[in-house]
């Protein structure tokens, strides 16, 4: 078996024996949103930067962000945006390297930025404009990608980092006194994100936090489901665990043939999925009518009902809602749709505003990491000097990105975190 052995920074051109190491030289794995944007970082301020890639392409996620738009950044930064075990950490970096200094970072890469809502896009609203402005800068720079390189361990002795990987043309051994750790969560694997950053940051010491699905479908038990599958409606979303209120949504629900979706879902659906893993009962309050209080939605109905008596009551609640949806609702509710209106009395309409303001629905489960857009877990943020991100117990090691237990809400908030500890990652590393 040949292993081909590389050095990054080693520079033994001097006479025999006198060999020094260059501490400009850095090695990143991972060549994504947060790989990328420590090896520009890192190459302008004169290293010498190599990073290695395990798919064949950098910067595949990039891709799909803000449905195929690439939502950068957002205007509205708070803590609450960010979750993990400890969401101020988000807040320390964010001010060494804020929303403003993403829109900056843009344009120095050429990009030019729109605004819409406080959600910041490139101006050409595709992703490969993000995407493939980081590979010309890093072409720009001389910064080097390996791609295809399977990284098996990484051991570190003498402070040196020793890695070692399996590639296309054999095996192959890296060397380097910089490193920095950039490869990715376990979300959306299709992209690139398996896992194994996770894998190489627990042998070198650093404490993992479970990785849990996050920004993710939730799967329910059946009821309006199947027959409303497809419909998009606004509403307000809540998640009960165990009986309590934890967080609450509103925006556009999709229903599923699973269970339900969209945005208000994604946002809340780190907490369904974390408290079902601990084995907690966990059920979604779904408010069809967030804009009125459940007494004018009763008097509505009401007041429809006495209207049109001659109505079914699939027609009289098609005026409220979808109707696929209000057919779906009727049955949960064991009204009969083709029975007329009249045949209801008010304490039935009413039963059913109260019903339409708080359809219950035990969430049994989430889509996997295929589907979500992020994982929430990660190397704890408490391992990691928020000033320079680099690992407290382990010099010359740096985090970056999704490995990290940071994540963010939908709106641009997953990516700054990205740019922002790439950028400190990168610049602290030289």
């Amino acid at each position: 078996m040949i292993v081909k052995f590389v050095r990054i920074g080693y520079d033994n051109s001097t006479k025999k024996g006198s060999g020094t190491y260059n501490m400009k030289q850095i090695i990143i794995i991972g060549a994504g949103a947060a790989g990328l944007t420590a090896a520009i970082f890192a190459a302008r301020r004169g290293a010498n930067v190599t990073v290695l890639e395990h798919t064949d392409k950098a910067g595949k996620k990039i891709l799909s962000t803000g449905n195929g738009k690439c939502n950068i950044t957002n205007k509205f930064q708070d803590a609450s945006c960010y979750r993990g075990s400890d969401s101020s950490f988000a807040m320390e970096v964010l001010k060494k390297f804020s929303e403003k200094d993403t829109i900056d970072f843009m344009e120095s890469l050429g990009i030019l930025c729109k605004e819409k809502n406080g959600y910041i896009y490139p101006r050409s609203e595709q992703a490969a404009t993000v995407r493939d402005g980081l590979l010309m800068e890093c072409r720009n720079l001389g910064v080097v990608i390996e791609y295809q390189v399977d990284l098996q361990k990484i051991q570190r002795e003498n402070h040196f980092f020793t890695l070692f990987s399996q590639t296309a043309n054999g095996h192959k051994v890296y060397q380097c006194q910089k490193l920095i750790l950039a490869a990715g969560s376990k979300a959306a694997p299709n992209t690139g994100s398996d896992g194994s950053g996770y894998e190489l940051a627990k042998s070198l010491g650093l404490k993992v936090i479970k990785p849990l699905p996050a920004l993710v479908q939730l799967r329910c038990q059946e009821g309006i489901y199947k027959e409303a599958a497809g419909v998009r409606c606004h509403a307000a979303v809540a998640v009960n665990v165990n009986g309590e209120m934890v967080c609450g949504e509103e925006g556009e629900l999709q229903i599923t043939n699973y269970g339900i979706s969209g945005i208000p879902v994604m946002q809340l659906s780190r907490f369904a999925v974390k408290a079902l893993d601990a084995r907690k009962q966990v059920t979604a309050v779904i408010d069809f009518f967030p804009e009125m209080d459940e007494e004018e939605l009763q008097l509505r109905l009401t007041n429809m009902v006495r209207h049109f008596p001659k109505r079914n009551m699939e027609d009289i609640l098609a005026g409220f809602l979808n109707r696929k949806l209000a057919a779906a609702l009727l049955k949960e509710m064991g009204m009969k749709k083709n029975k007329a209106a009249a045949w209801y009395d008010d304490s039935y309409i009413q039963g059913m505003g109260t019903f339409l303001k708080s359809y219950k629905t035990q969430v049994i489960g989430s889509n996997s990491f295929k589907e979500a857009q992020v994982c929430q877990g990660g190397v704890a943020t408490t391992e990691i000097n928020s000033c320079t991100m680099e690992a407290k117990k382990i010099p010359g090691l740096y985090l970056a990105g999704e490995v990290l237990d940071i994540d963010g809400t939908c709106g641009g908030y997953n990516l700054q975190f990205a740019w922002t500890t790439g950028a400190i990652a990168g610049k602290s590393a030289v």
